[in-house]
């Protein structure tokens, strides 16, 4: 008999201390964000219709550096994601919203 992901997940949740539930939801919520930026760059870049490797050129950096990106695994500095946003002809926006 196998127990579903969703109820490991709750009991595993439902186990932390507040200060180890903290830090995962800090993590978690770094994870959520590198994957966004990833999709970011990822559609931007299809949307140009380039490669990664003329991505690459265009940013100057490697065609590895622009698959980490897009896969989640590197998070870009701010000067990557402006030269990222002039390479694929778009401006790079960052916002500090209102906490919901």
């Amino acid at each position: 008999m196998s127990t579903p992901f969703r109820e490991l997940e709750a009991a595993s949740l439902a186990a932390m201390t507040t200060d180890e539930r903290a830090r995962f939801d800090t993590a978690l919520e770094e994870e959520e964000t590198r994957l966004r930026v990833a999709e970011m760059v990822y559609q931007a870049r299809s949307d140009a219709g380039l490669t990664q490797a003329v991505l690459a050129e265009r940013v100057g950096t490697k065609q590895s550096v622009i698959s980490a990106i897009e896969n989640g695994s590197q998070m870009p500095t701010i000067p990557t994601l402006r030269r990222i946003a002039r390479a694929v002809d778009r401006q790079l926006t960052i916002e500090l919203a209102a906490a919901s």
